[in-house]
Formats: structure tokens, C-alpha cells, sequence
């Protein structure tokens, strides 16, 4: 194994510890000295969080110490190179980690110990849902004739990138909602034996709104993903799920930062009294992506064959007390919405950037 790959440097910027993460695409970096010994470890969920905190990410890494989870240990989680596998299993469960660094007598890092090599059977396999029954009618013509996740992007359906990104993250059952032009869908799809998944047809006879149809699933013991249909994006399934692990969630929702510029200048007031005065200010927000994780109680607690929207599950999940989190999108990310985002979407697989 190349560790150079895990490598950065104190003088790093969040940026290119990014660029590293997503590099080895195994979930973590390592800051180490021109020795080669380690300083510290930086995990995607480091990133996530800081995101949500809003951390510029051409700071320098030190800014990420300050947002790392309350109950993680100030100092990296290593072991001595030679470590049994038993061994390294335990500290993996007592210190909730997947990733040891395993370094010489000097502190020198000469190897890294994963916890999905060790245990074969540690990723729950995930059943997903794909949200595939609207009517698309923002896209109208283009949706005349074709339900909105077949809209062809480049030389495939929409709806075919989803799936073919399914199963690259080894996502193999999945389960698609359908109602408008559903036979377009089912003549492409089949069984999904030609595309490396096993799908099921979840049929609404009539629109259940964005969560009712879950209540139509057949059971499962594990998380269920859900991704709406019209959406574009490279989010990384295994580290929505890590998160929502390490979060002890009921549900997770994938967010986005949408930031726009106010182009007035913009009054805050107590009372008649002017308190503040901004400039045409950026305003942030984090939007809904389109994506979530629930564990399979929270989808048996859907009403049965209603309507019913996620933003009611997750405005009675709230209510209830539930853990309901945000797990911040860094990735390539596109909501098919409207004839401007579809000519977008073109563009951009034109362009390389999805």
C-alpha cells in the first residue's frame, strides 16, 4: 500500500486534506511531519462537520480541531505496528474508530489497519428507494412523453446514473417508485439484471407524496436510503452512512449550502431603532438534497398507502425527540427541476464535471 496517499502536511489547507480523503477514498488523512511521523488524523467526518460550521476550507487544517465530535479523543488512535487483528479490533470498538495508523518505536507511521479488512461482513448492506413517480411538470414538453428520471443526461437516462451509482457503492437491491408513464421506466429497467441490481416496482395508483410510498416497502432489518430521481449528484454513500452511524441518527437528510447575495443593503432594527446595516450581504443556508437514511422503524412509522411528504416525517420526528441530522454534501450535486437545471445537467456531463 502506497500511505503517501494518506499524507499531509501541518501546512495544509481543509482543501487539500479534501482532496486527499477523496484521493484514497478510504475516509481519512493523516498529518504527518517530513519524518513521517504522525501528528494527527483528519476523518471525512472532521470535514462534514466543519462544513456545517461553516469553516472556510482554504483555512489551514489546525481550524478543523475545533469541530471534531465532543466524546473523540484529543490524541490520534494508533497502534504499534504488528498489532494482532483481535487486538486492533478491540481498540477499533472501544475508541469507535475504522481507521488505526499503526506506527514504528519513532512514532513513524508504516502502515494503516481498516476495519472493513478486518471484519468482511461490517457494511450492513443497504436497501435503496428511488423516488422515480412525478409527473415533472416544471420540465414540460420534455416530460410529455417520458417520466422525468428518463430524461436522457449525455447517453443514459437519469435515472440509469443513479442506479449505475448504486451499485458502484455496492448497493445492489433496489427498489423503484413509479406512477407516471411507469412502463417507460419497467421496459429500460426490467429486473436491473442488466445493470447489476435487483429491482423491485413499488406502484402508487395514486401520488403518495415523497415519503407515503416507503409505508409499501417490504421489511428490512437495515438503514434504508432514499435519493429522489431528479437528482445529479457524486455523493459518497459509504460516508453518509459512517455519519449517520456515528450519530446515532433515526434519520439522516443530505444537505447543501445555497448562499445568494441580498442586492440591497439590508436594516436590522429594535423596535424604530436601526441596530445594524449590511451591504448587499451573502446569505447562507443549508437546502434539503433529496437524499436521507432511515433506520427501518422510522419507515414501519410511516402512515400506510397515505399521502405524506419528508417534511412531515421529519417535522414528527423532531417533535418526538428524535435524532434527526444533517450530513453536509461536499460533492457534485443537481436538482433536475426545471428546463434550466436539465440544460445544466447536459453541460455539466459535457463537461466533465460529474
Amino acid at each position: 500500500m502506497d500511505l503517501t496517499q494518506f499524507f499531509v502536511s501541518p501546512q495544509s489547507t481543509i482543501r487539500q486534506v479534501i482532496q486527499c480523503i477523496d484521493g484514497n477514498a478510504k475516509g481519512i488523512a493523516m498529518i504527518v511531519d517530513r519524518d513521517q511521523k504522525l501528528i494527527d488524523t483528519i476523518t471525512d467526518g472532521d470535514i462534514r462537520r466543519a462544513i456545517l460550521a461553516n469553516v472556510d476550507v482554504d483555512l489551514p487544517v489546525k481550524a478543523l480541531f475545533g469541530h471534531r465530535e465532543p466524546a473523540a479523543s484529543p490524541n490520534p488512535v494508533t497502534a504499534p505496528a504488528g498489532t494482532s487483528d483481535p487486538r486492533l479490533l478491540h481498540i477499533m470498538t472501544e475508541r469507535s474508530v475504522r481507521q488505526i495508523p499503526l506506527v514504528d518505536e519513532t512514532g513513524r507511521v508504516v502502515d494503516i489497519a481498516f476495519l472493513s479488512d478486518l471484519v468482511k461482513d461490517y457494511e450492513q448492506p443497504l436497501t435503496a428507494v428511488v423516488m422515480a413517480g412525478g409527473f415533472g411538470t416544471r420540465l414540460r414538453p420534455l416530460t410529455d412523453d417520458l417520466p422525468k428520471p428518463m430524461l436522457p443526461v449525455g447517453d443514459k437516462p437519469l435515472l440509469q446514473l443513479i442506479i449505475e451509482q448504486l451499485h458502484e457503492a455496492g448497493i445492489n437491491k433496489v427498489n423503484l417508485t413509479t406512477h407516471y408513464k411507469r412502463e417507460v421506466i419497467e421496459e429500460h429497467f426490467g429486473t436491473g439484471a442488466d445493470f447489476g441490481v435487483d429491482i423491485s416496482y413499488v406502484e402508487e395508483d395514486q401520488p403518495l407524496g415523497t415519503a407515503g410510498s416507503l409505508s409499501l416497502l417490504e421489511k428490512t432489518d437495515g438503514p434504508v436510503l432514499v435519493i429522489n430521481g431528479d437528482v445529479l449528484t457524486r455523493i459518497n454513500f459509504r460516508a453518509m452512512l459512517e455519519f449517520h452511524r456515528d450519530h446515532e441518527a433515526d434519520m439522516t437528510v443530505a444537505v447543501r449550502q445555497y448562499k445568494f447575495r441580498v442586492p440591497y443593503g439590508v436594516i436590522e432594527t429594535d423596535g424604530p431603532m436601526i441596530t445594524a446595516l449590511s451591504e448587499k450581504p451573502v446569505v447562507r443556508h443549508f437546502i434539503n438534497a433529496g437524499i436521507y437514511l432511515l433506520n427501518p422503524d422510522v419507515c414501519r412509522s410511516i402512515p400506510n398507502g397515505q399521502s405524506y411528504d419528508m417534511t412531515d416525517l421529519i417535522s414528527r420526528l423532531m417533535a418526538e425527540g428524535r435524532r434527526v441530522v444533517g450530513f453536509p454534501l461536499r460533492e457534485y450535486w443537481l436538482d433536475i427541476g426545471q428546463v434550466e437545471d436539465y440544460q445544466r445537467a447536459l453541460s455539466d456531463i459535457e463537461n466533465g464535471e460529474v
